[in-house]
């Protein structure tokens, strides 16, 4: 088992133990994201930390198409919260994966963005139609029967890919600022 694998495990190990004491522990406000428009199509988002991303809508809907789009952020956070997620899941079951790729994918249509409906006059979602997710890995020495409920079992515990199951709702506050 590799030094990584282990150190992760062991960090994860020692959270758990500390979560299963004090429950309590593990209830945390997550760091916001604050964005803010710069012009166009254009929102610089930043993290409390001082790391920021900027995204841009194509050329097609007003932007420059120089920068990812909001919508791309989504996928690539369920991708990416997917990955560490199986990853956290290998190193707590010693497993050293050799590849790990992680590709989310999804179907809109850009009607619901502008507000449009159907001719029928129901509304078009603003957001995806559906998501996917595409998994490839490997791992010497380990079954595919047991990567693939390692896989399953890991996407069940994606926080972001819950937030999209779930639906969870947004609670909304407006601040009008007055000039």
């Amino acid at each position: 088992m590799s030094a990584t694998v282990t150190s992760i495990a062991a960090a994860l190990q020692r959270v758990q133990s500390v979560f299963q004491r004090r429950p309590e522990a593990a209830l945390d406000e997550d760091a916001p994201a604050l964005s803010r428009w710069t012009g166009g199509m254009r929102v610089v988002t930043q993290h409390a930390d001082g790391h920021e991303i900027s995204t841009d809508m194509p050329l097609e809907l007003g932007g420059s198409g120089d920068q990812v789009s909001p919508g791309w952020l989504v996928r690539a956070g369920l991708a990416s919260c997917t990955a560490t997620r199986i990853a956290m899941s290998a190193a707590t079951e010693g497993i050293v994966l050799d590849l790990l790729e992680v590709e989310a994918g999804s179907r809109s249509d850009a009607r619901g963005l502008l507000g449009m409906s159907e001719t029928d006059g129901r509304p078009v979602p603003a957001g995806p139609l559906d998501m996917r997710l595409r998994v490839r890995l490997s791992a010497r020495g380990v079954a595919a029967d047991r990567l693939r409920a390692l896989v399953e079992a890991s996407c069940h515990h994606s926080p972001v890919g819950d937030v999209i199951e779930t639906a969870l709702p947004i609670e909304l506050q407006i601040d009008v600022l007055a000039h």
